[in-house]
């Protein structure tokens, strides 16, 4: 589908072309995460998704999850030099999924404080080619939220990454309440980022194949999505902001479905959960989502997503190193928009959205 429509020229950096390329969904794994990962597979109890996504990327022998091993743990050279030749200015870095999110309490806390040292550091060995978000521990609230404020304030990290559920746990649950009302008082966004499904979701898609990036990791974190908002924690906390990769992982094209089931849902009273709501489903992709094209660089679904989200509210995104494909920038670089346009979906968005403030983007990226 994709291969007729790229077009083959030179990717460049710099903003010759009128633009900076910002890509906001880049993945990281320091070696003791990698290690605690191996620990993980190791264990007779392991859980059935992780061991599908990780034993894949840890143990197979195929030259692509080798190269998606190694490439997670560099923030230097490797990375800095693919990031040259698909034509990516700079890169939001953030931990890999499944991030702290299957790791004991104490683990997770220890994890999220390196990461988030590792990637300050790169922001400071490269502060024109990365930015971060900040990894936590979320099973502990109280000391993610210290985290999280020391990422920000202290490191200058510029958001925050949820590997979506929390041991079949999801944000919407009262207990992560104060992680979110600590982002929403530091005014940063939340990436919600998918993993595979819990195991008491996992089990059909497993036996076809489809737990992972093909249609699992979607359904789980499209799922999360909506729990977010139908539990109504986006009027409990209005000026939250979340990401969402993968063009919003499918909900788009349901925003008219899911508005009219809801109404008629609360209604009904079918649900005790099925309360009334500020706003529709869909305005809060309006008001507190942002949608990037990680993993999708279709031009028939991006340009949709614009037109029913907003052009203000989708971005650009790659999913390195897992789907590190230079002939998809050539594709979005493609896209039937105006210079201004594409300035937007690839620089200016996201600088306003991570407030990401060093000296070569608040200049813009037209003037190169």
């Amino acid at each position: 589908m994709t291969d007729q429509m790229t077009v083959e020229k030179d990717l460049t950096t710099g903003g010759r072309v009128g633009y900076l390329r910002i890509a906001v969904e880049e993945a990281y794994a320091p070696p003791e995460l990698v290690r605690s990962f191996r620990d993980l597979l190791d264990r007779p109890d392991v859980d059935p998704g992780f061991e599908s996504l990780m034993g894949f990327y840890l143990r197979s022998d195929a030259e692509r999850p080798r190269a998606v091993q190694r490439k997670l743990q560099d923030l230097g050279d490797e990375r800095l030099a693919d990031m040259d030749s698909a034509g990516i200015d700079h890169a939001v870095v953030s931990l890999t999924a499944p991030g702290t999110q299957v790791l004991d309490v104490a683990r997770a806390r220890e994890i999220a404080t390196v990461a988030n040292d590792r990637i300050a550091d790169a922001c400071l060995w490269h502060p024109g080619r990365f930015s971060g978000l900040a990894a936590v521990g979320f099973e502990d609230a109280s000391s993610a939220v210290v985290e999280l404020e020391r990422a920000v304030t202290q490191l200058g990290l510029k958001g925050l990454i949820c590997n979506s559920h929390v041991k079949g746990h999801y944000l919407d649950e009262p207990q992560f309440y104060p992680i979110l009302e600590a982002a929403e008082a530091l005014g940063v966004p939340i990436y919600l980022h998918p993993q595979t499904p819990p195991a008491q979701m996992i089990g059909p898609m497993l036996d076809a194949g489809l737990d992972g990036a093909i249609f699992g990791f979607g359904v789980e974190t499209g799922m999360h999505v909506l729990r977010l908002i139908v539990a109504g924690v986006l009027d409990r906390f209005p000026r939250l902001k979340l990401v969402v990769g993968h063009l919003g992982e499918a909900l788009p094209y349901w925003l008219y479905r899911l508005d009219w089931m809801h109404a008629a849902q609360v209604r009904a009273a079918r649900y005790e959960s099925s309360k009334p709501l500020e706003l529709t489903p869909s305005e809060y992709f309006r008001r507190n989502i942002w949608i990037t094209t990680s993993g999708m660089a279709w031009p028939p679904a991006i340009m949709f997503c614009r037109e029913v989200v907003g052009a203000d509210r989708v971005l650009y995104a790659m999913d390195y190193p897992y789907q590190f494909v230079a002939d998809e920038v050539r594709i979005q670089d493609d896209l039937p928009m105006s210079r201004d346009e594409l300035r937007a979906f690839y620089e200016t968005t996201a600088v306003e959205l991570f407030n990401l403030d060093f000296p070569r983007l608040a200049q813009g990226g037209g003037d190169g």
